[in-house]
């Protein structure tokens, strides 16, 4: 399976990302963006999933003849456009807002190349594709970090810390928000970028104390785990076991290519830490804690690896019924548990902002 990973190691900062695609040649996740300007002390992470169902129809054609969908294109020309926004406005000393970005992105896809399709409908799209991004600047205050997610569909945004763990900072433009409910169904986007239709960028502001570390991702991450907390539990894990940042992407990497059914892509930054090997120590305690209640809990016959599932069949409910009825109530169980965490920056729902 083709993939890339990615990573910048310099003082007080680490910075990793990578993308995998599930068929050779025809993922729709573009390259995660990662970038730090050093003397605005302020950078920018995000990532980009090509939306398949709504821009499945081929826009392009390369000189050899491959053929590319509209999809694959959005998604690259919206990393294009983000890329040039942090360069020209963000460290420009213009506001980063989400209408600049929102104009960015509207100029890049409207000059884009592209093949109409003769068909229709509400779901089609030009050029669609999510985003989820933060970015992030150095506050007055040696130990704060400001921060503004924005985004747009079901890629998101999350804070990590040793004390308070996973959070999320992005809502889904989906129907439905709750984080479980969404890896049980698959709802359409409300709002994505295109080419074709208005669309949000939607934004937030938020401060955060450091050292922390940021994460963008793809819903080939974390839309195919069992709980949410499992998504928090693959970073961990594959950082404590790491020997060094090399390794730690390349663990990531091979960890989401086990069990996705989808194009992934990870863009990570950890901020004021001194190196690799307190990065992984300060976590320490925080995995154990989430391996112990989110991990070990879960019914045995919930994976076919399971530890010792092929020691004790006897272990294993005979009827499929019985295990799906664990299964969900383990998933809600251990749900309702992690939430009120997982969600402390959760925006909220449209309808509340009023």
């Amino acid at each position: 399976m083709p993939q890339r990973i990615w990573r910048e190691t310099r003082e007080g900062l680490l910075a990793l990302s990578v993308w995998t695609e599930r068929v050779p040649g025809r993922g729709e996740d573009a390259d995660p963006f990662v970038a730090h300007h050093w003397h605005s002390a302020q950078g920018l992470l995000a990532v980009f999933d090509g939306s398949g169902g709504a821009g499945a129809a081929p826009v392009w054609q390369a000189s050899d003849g491959t053929s590319r969908t509209g999809a694959w294109a959005g998604a690259r020309v919206a990393r294009l456009a983000t890329d040039c926004w942090f360069r020209e406005v963000a460290t420009g000393g213009e506001p980063a807002d989400p209408e600049s970005l929102r104009e960015y992105l509207r100029y890049f896809l409207a000059s884009a190349p592209q093949r109409r399709s003769k068909i229709g409908g509400t779901m089609r799209r030009q050029l669609p594709t999510t985003l989820a991004a933060v970015h992030y600047r150095l506050a007055a205050s040696p130990d704060e970090l400001e921060l503004q997610p924005l985004w747009a569909g079901d890629s998101r945004a999350y804070v990590l810390r040793p004390d308070t763990g996973l959070q999320v900072l992005t809502r889904d433009h989906t129907r439905e928000s709750d984080a479980l409910e969404l890896l049980r169904t698959d709802p359409p986007m409300t709002n994505l970028v295109c080419a074709d239709r208005e669309f949000e960028i939607d934004s937030r502001r938020l401060t955060c104390r450091l050292p922390c570390v940021l994460v963008a991702a793809t819903d080939g991450f974390f839309g195919y785990v069992h709980t949410p907390a499992d998504f928090e539990s693959l970073l961990l894990r594959t950082l404590h076991e790491a020997r060094h940042e090399d390794e730690w992407a390349d663990r990531i990497r091979r960890e989401v290519q086990s069990y996705t059914a989808d194009d992934a892509s990870i863009a990570v930054l950890a901020l004021g830490y001194r190196g690799f090997e307190e990065l992984r120590g300060t976590f320490a305690a925080r995995l154990q804690e989430v391996t112990e209640r989110y991990v070990r809990t879960r019914p045995r016959g919930l994976d076919r690896l399971a530890p010792g599932a092929a020691d004790e069949p006897s272990a294993v409910p005979q009827d499929p019924a019985e295990l799906s009825a664990r299964v969900r109530d383990w998933q809600n169980r251990t749900w309702h548990a992690y939430r009120s965490g997982y969600e402390t920056h959760l925006p909220p729902a449209p309808e509340e902002h009023a």
